[in-house]
């Protein structure tokens, strides 16, 4: 049993946004929060409304409606107000957006500027005839425009789609089409190591028929504008009034990768998507009026709105980075943090463990004395890097909010809140408001065990359906038990009642009748010394069912015998009939640009076989480095 690595401090029930809302409400602990929260969902989720300032122009009547049953639950009914106009309510000359370049550049927009832009760029659109409902597409890298573009789309009641800034033409355009878009807004290029990656054309050649209009945020002020095109407006003079639309009128819609098949699009809401994710930053990465929060994702990733509603709508200021985070040097990233002040920090476990061959000086070099909170997702951490991140980057003083939930989530399923002790590598226990469980193969909850992670209520962040495919959404989510969402990862309650993931159900190994989640086996492979990264897969065998091969990426100077090596490790910490019936060399492992490794793809090429959807690649030479894997 391992013991907490981060306590609370004796005044975290007076000094955080959590601990205020707890006495507000004669509550004693966050155990307690989390079973009032699940057992009388209502209260919790207008008290969360009030407790944050949440104005509706029109109030609700209804918190919660489930007539429709549960999958189809409703929130916050007959409601009306506007997304942006939580975000851009604070004071005009607070900075709300500040961003860097990978050259260096550094520009800052305050709230009142934000507010300005949003509304030069909603008249545009709403000149060129963007009406409520319309979907508009946002193909841009992490900069100041794309949050305003994110704000002004939803200023018109309109629906905006997240491009993930490293899409390809045909990507670009599935996501168009599907969605039935009649506006683009897009960036001529960005910076990434050193490199312009051009954006415009791949925005061109993806552009749709009923794309009429794409506006180009041009950052050369060199570009030849084509038919349909416009430039990025001035900012405006005179508001623009916000559309006040219903709390359930659609918000965002984002698409996730499907292993085969058309991409899954993820519709989430005005009202239950602030909501939700307002708490979240509020209460579990702490984020106020004094913060800055950084997470490094892309506005294409969930994360990339979470980070832009956990931020804004708490009246923090939104960091936004240009690049690799080891480019033009190791430190980039630190620098990075040093310069702005941030005080909230979120990545990868994935990237975290790319930095640490980097060795603590790029880190130490750097003051990150206002870092307070530590934020990750994206997947299972494995305990060396979560330690190097709590003792190099934290220092020991921060929290590690390990958050997990998805795109269909639009939120958390699971996460620790600064007011409680937070175990290594730990989930700490359920999101509020989320009646999330362990299921066995028999739909009992077990306890002590690897099981599947469910939720058994819904709440307001959940997508309303799949965009136009309601059977594929209960197909995929509802179907296994009645009115039970099965989220597809693996998770453990240990006897402290502390959550813990172990990978995704669907990537789970098979071995002798035996089921083991990859992150078991990566977390062995990746403690030898001279393993980077690692990605484990069941391969079909005639005799076995399934055999274990692990691809790793070598650090330099790797001992020649380095796969029978790994393969000694992991049979020592897992047990000898889980030794892998081979260890493959690779130079690199496919990942999406969250850093979250495919293992999917990995498979896939092992098997010589078609991996699916790979729009969401970061380098599409990793496939080939996996196909050429010794």
């Amino acid at each position: 049993m391992s013991e907490p690595a981060w306590v609370p401090p004796p005044d975290a029930m007076s000094t955080t946004n959590v601990g205020r809302f707890m006495t507000a409400h004669g509550i004693a602990d966050i155990g307690e929060l989390r079973t009032r929260s699940v057992e009388d969902p209502v209260w919790f989720w207008d008290a969360v409304v009030r407790f944050l300032g949440i104005e509706f122009s029109h109030p609700y009547g209804e918190v919660l409606d489930t007539h429709e049953g549960i999958p189809w639950a409703t929130w916050f009914v007959g409601g009306r107000l506007n997304f942006a106009d939580a975000c851009l309510r604070h004071p005009t000359d607070k900075p709300a957006v500040i961003w860097e370049g990978e050259d260096g550049a550094v520009r800052t927009w305050t709230y009142g500027e934000l507010r300005a832009q949003v509304d030069g760029l909603a008249a545009l659109l709403a000149d060129r005839g963007i009406r409520p409902g319309d979907a508009v597409g946002i193909y841009l890298p992490m900069l100041p425009e794309t949050i305003a573009t994110v704000l002004a789309v939803a200023k018109l009641g309109a629906v905006f789609l997240p491009l993930f800034s490293g899409y390809g033409a045909e990507a670009v355009r599935t996501r168009l089409e599907d969605a039935g878009a009649k506006a683009l807004v897009a960036a001529d290029w960005f910076y990434r190591r050193g490199q312009q990656v051009d954006m415009v054309g791949t925005a061109r050649a993806g552009r749709t028929d009923e794309v009429h209009t794409t506006v180009i945020a041009s950052r050369s002020n060199e570009l030849g504008l084509f038919a349909g095109e416009v430039s990025w407006p001035a900012p405006a003079a005179e508001p623009f009034e916000s559309v006040q639309v219903d709390s359930e009128h659609p918000l965002f819609i984002a698409y996730t990768s499907g292993t085969t098949g058309r991409p899954k699009g993820s519709v989430h809401v005005h009202a239950g998507w602030l909501a939700k994710v307002a708490e979240e930053g509020a209460f579990q990465t702490d984020i106020g009026p004094d913060d800055r929060l950084f997470w490094f994702t892309d506005m294409g990733w969930i994360m990339g709105p979470w980070e832009l509603t956990a931020g804004l709508a708490n009246g923090a200021t939104v960091l936004l980075f240009e690049g690799a985070p080891d480019f033009p040097q190791p430190d980039r990233l630190w620098a990075f943090l040093e310069r702005h002040r941030a005080t909230a920090l979120g990545i990868s476990p994935t990237l975290v463990r790319a930095l640490m061959p980097h060795g603590e000086e790029p880190v130490r070099a750097h003051d990150l004395s206002a870092l307070r909170i530590l934020g990750s997702t994206g997947e299972p951490w494995n305990e060396d890097p979560w330690r190097w991140y709590f003792d190099v980057v934290g220092g020991g003083r921060c929290p590690v909010i390990n958050i997990s939930g998805g795109t269909e989530v639009g939120a958390c399923f699971l996460s620790p809140h600064p007011v409680e002790p937070i175990k290594p590598m730990s989930l700490g226990g359920p999101s509020l408001g989320m009646a999330v469980d362990v299921f066995d193969e028999h739909g009992k909850p077990v306890r002590g065990e690897v099981g599947e992670l469910v939720c058994t209520q819904p709440w307001p962040g959940m997508t309303r359906g799949l965009y136009k495919d309601p059977e594929r959404y209960i197909e995929t989510y509802w179907s296994r038990w009645p009115d039970v969402w099965v989220h597809g990862d693996w998770a453990s309650i240990d006897e402290d009642g502390e959550w813990f993931l172990h990978g995704r159900s669907d990537d789970t190994i098979k071995l002798a009748g035996k089921r083991l989640g990859p992150a078991e086996v990566e977390s062995a492979a990746v403690s030898h010394p001279f393993v980077v990264e690692a990605a484990a897969v069941g391969i079909p065998d005639e005799v076995k069912g399934e055999v274990l091969w692990v691809y790793v990426v070598a650090a330099p100077g790797a001992p020649a015998d380095l796969r029978e090596q790994v393969a000694g490790v992991v049979a020592e910490r897992l047990g000898k009939s889980f030794k892998p019936s081979a260890v493959k060399l690779t130079s690199a492992l496919p990942k999406t640009r969250n850093a979250k490794v495919l293992r999917r793809a990995v498979r896939a090429v092992a098997l010589d076989r078609d991996p699916g959807d790979l729009s969401s690649l970061e380098d599409p030479s990793t496939i080939e480095a996996v196909r050429s894997a010794t």
